[in-house]
């Protein structure tokens, strides 16, 4: 979408977690994550926009989750080290759910568009 400047899914071939994710897990990952352009406040009014997935500050659930890692789960870093660990202020971290796909896929269509 022209609102994410980037994507990142660890079971890609690319990855540099690919390796791990390939002897760790069989049928790979449902976390993906992505950076929004205009950084946090951006990454907030997509949170916000979401009618399906749930904003939480953990993940790994039957529903969907999204989190903003800046916020929550990498707070205590100082901004350095969270550069350094790849945490941006517009990175967000989606684990998809058993929720129908083409309705998760919906719903982030109309977030990104509000966003």
């Amino acid at each position: 979408h022209v609102r994410s400047r980037r994507q990142r899914q660890m079971c890609i071939r690319d990855s540099p977690d690919a390796e791990i994710i390939k002897r760790q897990m069989k049928g790979g990952s449902t976390l993906v994550g992505f950076d929004m352009k205009g950084g946090k406040e951006a990454a907030f009014r997509l949170c916000n926009a979401l009618r399906i997935v749930s904003i939480s500050n953990n993940l790994g659930d039957s529903k969907s989750l999204i989190t903003h890692p800046a916020t929550t789960t990498h707070k205590s870093l100082s901004p350095e080290a969270q550069v350094a660990a790849g945490i941006g202020p517009g990175l967000l971290r989606f684990s998809a759910g058993i929720e129908d796909v083409d309705d998760l896929i919906e719903d982030f269509q109309a977030a990104l568009d509000a966003a």
